[in-house]
Parts: structure tokens; C-alpha cells; sequence
């Protein structure tokens, strides 16, 4: 397989040959990592599939949606998700997504992390993964090239992890009622009105909703507005009118659960993202479609 930044264009049919000639070459990849770039088209979607590596999925650019069957996972420019090997998932892109991922042996090091999580990226590792995509792919790496890809590998379990996981209860009733807020979310509902809509005592319900997601209902709202907002502030929409269509009373609200949420501001974020998303356009026009997989 060639080494280099790849572009994913073509129709299905071809698309899906690229997809799967880029898996077969991971799959058979020796080495404790391997760095793959990628660039991907908006609205491109990757079906479910799974690796026998472990991967760091980075945004360099661009918001990247993963699905599984324990809930779905929002990845924003800054962040990474952590896929544990053999965890079936599959990634949509929202908007022209600029992708670095380090695919990882479960054994690389001690203390990687077990379970699914998005990570915020370092300064550290956003500059390790920028160089170790630059390193031959696929082998075992010694001198200057092997002490960036275990500093890399030593980095991950230190990233800290974000709430930007949604994660959906098991019971059919508690899951439906989240499959309908993410349709229309707002900040309003209530827990009584979630405990009396599943037939549950207000007490029943939080225990129920903990224990499945890991997560207050408040928490989780929060969360799944969030979800709502991120996707529609990359397309450009204005930060008032997504505020108010979410349901907030006012702009400084829904500014101040952005910020608590992703540590920075709704401008701050497009204006980083719209920065990246000017580099990542000039960086592709000079680069040849080949092919590629996450």
C-alpha cells in the first residue's frame, strides 16, 4: 500500500474497493502502531466494520460522528475517540474532515484505555501525530522514528477525556425516549417528565439512566444539544439562531454550556475550524486520490 495523505473520492462501488484494500493492508501491518492521514469529503460515510487494532480517531479538521451499538460518539476539530480492537463502529463525516488515525496493538503498552471515550488532543500529541504520519508505515520503527511512536503510544492514556459521548440506555423504553429528544433536543425536559413518559418513579428512573449510561440526564441533555449544535455551527449557521432553535432562553446560556462542555467558545470553535478548514482545502488540491479506511 502507498504511504501518504489520501483523498477519499469516487462512487460507491469504488469507493468500497479502496475501503476494503486499505483494511487487508492494516490488518497484515506489523509494528506496535501504525499513522494513517486521511481526507475525507463531507457527508462520506463509513459502514460499520472493526479492526484488530485499537484506534486514535483525530479530527484535524472537521467533525466526525462514530456510531455503535453502545451509543454514538461526537469527535470536533481538537479531539480524538479512542475505539478500542474489535469494537464494530461506523464514522460519518460532517463537513470536509481532515483525519489522523494511530492504529494501536492492544498490547502496545500497559494502561491504554479499555473502554470507548473522546479525548482531548495535547499540544504534544497533536505534534506527535502531525510527525508520525511522516514515518515509514507498517514495519518496526527503531532510532528517531521508534522514540516518536512510543512517546505517542506513552501519551494516550494521559489525554483527558471529553464529554461528548452519547451513550443510550439498554431498555427499550429509556432508549426510545432518547431516540426522540435527539430528534427535537431541548434543554427543558425534565426528569419527571422522562420518569412518567417511561412509567417510572422519579427515584427508578435516575438510578435506571445512571446505570445504563453513566450519565445524569442532565449531563446527558447537555450532551445531546451539543450534538445538535456542532454540526450546524460547522456549516456557518449563526450562533443565535441554533441557540434559540435548541430550545435556550438566551445566547449567553447556551454559550456558557458550549464552553463548559468543549472549553471553548461557539466563535472560538469556528473560527478554528474555518482556519484549519482553509489549510486542509490548500494541502488537498495538490494531493492524488488513492485510497483509505478508519
Amino acid at each position: 500500500m502507498p504511504h501518504g495523505r489520501e483523498i477519499f473520492r469516487g462512487d460507491a462501488a469504488e469507493l468500497g474497493r479502496l475501503f476494503e484494500s486499505r483494511w487487508q493492508w492494516l490488518e497484515e501491518a506489523i509494528g506496535p502502531a501504525v499513522a494513517l492521514p486521511t481526507e475525507y469529503p463531507d457527508g462520506y460515510h463509513v459502514p460499520r466494520h472493526r479492526h484488530s487494532r485499537s484506534q486514535l480517531l483525530h479530527a484535524l479538521v472537521g467533525v466526525v460522528l462514530v456510531t455503535t451499538k453502545h451509543g454514538r460518539w461526537m469527535v470536533p476539530p481538537d479531539h480524538a475517540m479512542w475505539i478500542p480492537a474489535g469494537i464494530e463502529h461506523s464514522v460519518e463525516m460532517l463537513g470536509d474532515v481532515s483525519m489522523r488515525s494511530v492504529y494501536v496493538t492492544p498490547d502496545a503498552i500497559p494502561g491504554l484505555p479499555e473502554g470507548l471515550r473522546v479525548v482531548g488532543i495535547t499540544e504534544l500529541m497533536h505534534s506527535l501525530i502531525v510527525e508520525s504520519e511522516k514515518l515509514p508505515q507498517g514495519g518496526e520503527l527503531e532510532g528517531r522514528a521508534g522514540l516518536i511512536m512510543g512517546l505517542l503510544l506513552h501519551e494516550i492514556p494521559n489525554l483527558p477525556e471529553r464529554p461528548l459521548g452519547l451513550p443510550f440506555p439498554a431498555d427499550p423504553k429509556l432508549a426510545a425516549l432518547c431516540r426522540r429528544f435527539v430528534a427535537a433536543p431541548s434543554p427543558h425536559a425534565t426528569i419527571d417528565e422522562w420518569a412518567d413518559a417511561a412509567g417510572m418513579s422519579r427515584r427508578s428512573f435516575t438510578r435506571a439512566f445512571h446505570r445504563q449510561t453513566g450519565l445524569s440526564l442532565s449531563t446527558w441533555r447537555q450532551q445531546a444539544c451539543l450534538f445538535a449544535a456542532l454540526p450546524r455551527l460547522a456549516d456557518g449557521e449563526p450562533i443565535t439562531r441554533v441557540a434559540l432553535d435548541l430550545g435556550y432562553d438566551s445566547v449567553p446560556a447556551f454559550i456558557t454550556m458550549f464552553k463548559r462542555m468543549l472549553g471553548t467558545s461557539p466563535r472560538g470553535y469556528m473560527r478554528g475550524a474555518r482556519e484549519a478548514g482553509e489549510g486542509m482545502k490548500r494541502l488537498a488540491g495538490s494531493v492524488q486520490a488513492s485510497s483509505a479506511v478508519v
